[in-house]
This record gives C-alpha cells, structure tokens and sequence, in this order.
C-alpha cells in the first residue's frame, strides 16, 4: 500500500478535530468508562478547542492518506520539554490511524516520516507519553527506538492514568 504525507494547513481544522476525536475515541473507549469518555470528548477533545488547536503555530499536523483517503495524522510540538528530555527537542503528541488502517503500515509510514522531518527541523531528541496499559503501542515505540525515562499523569474525565514518558535520541542519526 502507497501512503502519502501532507503538512495540515489552518484550512484543515475541522478536518484534524474530526480524526482526533474519531481516532482516540475508537482507541480508548473499551478500556475506559463512558462517563470518563464523554466528559473528555466534551472537555480538552471538544470540536472547537481541537480546530482552534490545529490553527496555532506552535504545532505541526500531518495528514497520511492511503490513495485519497485519510488513513491517520500525528500532531507535533514544540515547547517545554519534561526533566530528561535535553537540547533541541520536540513531542509527538498524537500518531493514530483510523480503525481502517491499523496494522497496514499506516503507523511505521507515518512515524519513519515524523523521525526524518524532525531530524530536517536540526532536532536532537523526540518524545512522547504513551499509556502504561496501551501495550501495542509501547511496543510499537521501543521498536523506533524511543525508550522510557518517566512518568506522568494523564486526566481522562475523571480517571487519573498514567503515561509513560518516552524519548529517543536522533543526534547519533544525522
């Protein structure tokens, strides 16, 4: 399968709050309560701060498409790095496919990609919180390479979880 990367643009707001919403709820909804699910959907994953999120300059969206048809985006940072993250660093905030697409390589495209533009943008580290219980995707990073250094909290509704910082270097790689 041939995936394609484009860099989200202001116009594509909507585009990102519906794929964000989409994407984490088909994620995250059988391991959580529906109450929890709700009250995060109509909080920081609501329409409006998702669009008004993919207009500031501060983040980077990437769009995968698999022919036309959008298959999974990621969402980069940067800003204020965690302790144990040095230098010149940006977060992967978010690296989801649509239920379509998981396990087609959507996901390895995406992040080979996401590695190769942050080694472009002259950065030495990427990072990345990751749920401790989410084991696929744990595995998925360690096989990139990204290795935990930390923890920290993550607020779903109500429920206080836990999220595994992660990081890999790209210094060595350039």
């Amino acid at each position: 399968m041939n995936f394609t990367v484009r860099r989200a643009t202001p116009a594509d707001a909507g585009l990102i709050a519906d794929i964000s919403r989409q994407t984490f709820y088909d994620t995250f909804a059988a391991s959580n309560t529906e109450a929890d699910m709700q009250k995060f959907m109509d909080g920081p994953f609501r329409h409006d701060v998702l669009k008004q999120e993919a207009e500031q300059p501060q983040f980077i969206f990437l769009l995968v498409y698999a022919a036309d048809k959008l298959a999974g985006y990621a969402k980069l940072a940067e800003g204020d790095n965690p302790k144990g993250v040095e230098g010149n660093a940006i977060e992967i905030c978010r690296i989801y496919n649509t239920k379509e697409f998981i396990g087609k390589g959507v996901g390895a495209f995406l992040m080979n990609y996401i590695l190769d533009l942050c080694r472009s943008m002259g950065k030495d580290q990427v990072w990345l919180g990751v749920w401790e219980h989410n084991e696929r995707a744990k595995q998925f990073y360690a096989k990139f390479g990204f290795t935990q250094f930390g923890t920290h909290d993550f607020v779903l509704g109500d429920d206080v979880q836990t999220d595994w910082l992660m990081k890999k270097s790209l210094a060595t790689e350039l």
